[in-house]
């Protein structure tokens, strides 16, 4: 229970951007799925599609403080490489 009305506030901007910041991972765990998924079936396009997406998707956490930069950089270059191992 929050003793002032600063700490109050500060309460309930932490339940909203909490829910916000659980969003913005839960959508991130999906693409990553969706990614992997593509890789697996092989298809270019919708490789290429999901490559997109997700890239998209840890810059804006990363803008957001949702996730750190270097962690969505390590991942996109994964990424890349999971990409370039299939070869052709």
């Amino acid at each position: 229970m929050a003793n002032t009305k600063s700490a109050a506030k500060r309460a309930r901007q932490n339940v909203v951007r909490t829910a916000q910041n659980t969003r913005i991972i839960s959508t991130l765990k999906t693409k990553q799925k969706n990614f992997r998924a593509a890789v697996r079936e092989g298809k270019k396009e919708a490789i290429h599609a999901a490559m997109v997406a997700l890239s998209s998707c840890l810059d804006k956490a990363a803008k957001r403080g949702v996730i750190h930069k270097n962690s969505a950089d390590r991942k996109k270059s994964a990424l890349s490489k999971s990409i370039c191992c299939l070869g052709n």
